[in-house]
């Protein structure tokens, strides 16, 4: 829980929640801020922070989904007892009385098993320990949810202990405010930077997406290789908190801007046969102020025109469970094999995909480097080197 009394000095007890596989990644982005983890689990990464370090983390962070608060934990095996702990937390710290209150709240193996009833009485504490009318609206949906919601408290009994959490970061993290434009089947934000983070991709080297769909993975490069902070252009739940410093937190925007590079330190490319994805391609990395880093156009995989100095080819192809049947698609990967091995000799190649059996249609040794998951389907990232044929 936060200690001490101002923004300036206050201590969060947070944790950093991400997809699995991804904590690693997240705890690594973490120790680059200043950071050091407690504890990196298959949920996320725990971690003390500063006032500042907190939002730097919602800030900065790219793999991360949300950052919250430990605001208390109790025994409650009552409502009696619910109800004393409750209301002796400091819900003022995290939110105000015209603010609106959000509940996820999950019983699992306590005699407290009602979600509802409990909801009901931690809304009555904050209220009566905030002030306001008491009203609460039950948080399901993560992904439909707006900068403008409310404050979330996450509320979790597990064989009778209460533990309670406050959302610091507001619409997940993978929001970063360009993607309105969107193609088939797309890939999160937090999922594309993984993926380039996992597999090593070098910024100073060339990347090329020959299957850019809504171009999320050129995006987050050109994001990454010119350390644009990637939620630069979004708002935050903290930014609500009573003890929130606006003279602060545009220091440390400022600070954010100043680190960033004017240009990509070398090309991107970002391509697609359909002209719906290189248009919402284009649109996106205009919001994303990366439209000078990101070179779009419309061309099939097998006019494929990759720059002469090696480089990176990254990208999500279309997999049976999610567009079509895999049967359908086994041609597209051994085409573009066949490109890989035609114009990026030398080159490295990395993949999401969620089927060994495609991507060894391709022909290349590919080697694991994430295991997670896209829309409730299991997927990893693979890469491996395009060999010289000489």
């Amino acid at each position: 829980m936060p200690s001490q009394s101002t923004a300036g000095n206050v201590t969060y007890d947070a944790f950093a929640i991400t997809a699995p596989g991804l904590a690693p990644l997240a705890a690594d982005e973490l120790r680059a801020l200043g950071v050091v983890p407690r504890d990196v689990d298959a949920s996320g990464v725990s971690f003390d922070a500063t006032a500042e370090q907190l939002w730097a983390a919602n800030l900065w962070c790219r793999t991360v989904s949300r950052v919250v608060v430990r605001l208390a934990e109790f025994h409650a095996t009552s409502f009696h007892e619910l109800e004393r702990h409750a209301r002796k937390v400091a819900w003022e710290r995290v939110t105000a009385p015209a603010r609106a209150v959000r509940l996820r709240v999950t019983c699992r193996k306590s005699r407290l098993y009602h979600s509802d009833a409990v909801g009901e009485r931690v809304a009555d504490a904050i209220a009566r320990r905030v002030g306001g009318a008491g009203g609460w609206q039950a948080a399901h949906d993560d992904e439909h949810e707006s900068d403008d919601d409310g404050q979330l408290f996450v509320v979790r009994l597990f064989h009778d202990r209460c533990t309670v959490s406050a959302d610091s970061s507001g619409a997940l993290l993978h929001r970063r405010g360009y993607r309105e434009a969107l193609a088939k089947a797309p890939l999160r934000e937090t999922l594309a930077a993984a993926a380039l983070l996992a597999a090593r991709w070098d910024p100073t080297t060339p990347l090329v997406d020959p299957m850019c769909g809504s171009g999320t993975i050129p995006i987050e490069a050109a994001l990454l290789a010119r350390r644009i902070a990637p939620g630069r252009q979004r708002r935050f739940a903290f930014e609500a908190w009573p003890d929130f410093e606006p003279a602060r937190w545009r220091s440390l925007l400022a600070r954010a801007d100043a680190e960033s590079l004017p240009a990509a330190p070398a090309p991107i490319h970002a391509s697609d046969r359909d002209a719906g994805a290189v248009r919402a391609t284009a649109e996106n990395a205009a919001r994303a102020g990366v439209a000078a880093d990101v070179h779009v156009d419309r061309r099939p995989l097998s006019a494929l025109a990759p720059p002469e100095r090696p480089g990176w080819v990254v990208t999500n192809p279309p997999y049976g469970k999610r567009v079509g049947e895999t049967d359908t698609l086994g041609a597209l990967y051994a085409r573009l094999g066949e490109v890989l091995r035609e114009r990026c000799e030398g080159w490295t190649a990395a993949l999401v995909s969620a089927d060994a059996q495609l991507e060894r249609r391709v022909g290349l040794r590919w080697h694991e480097v994430l295991r997670t998951t896209n829309g409730g389907i299991p997927i990893h990232v693979v890469a491996a080197t395009v060999p010289d044929q000489r």
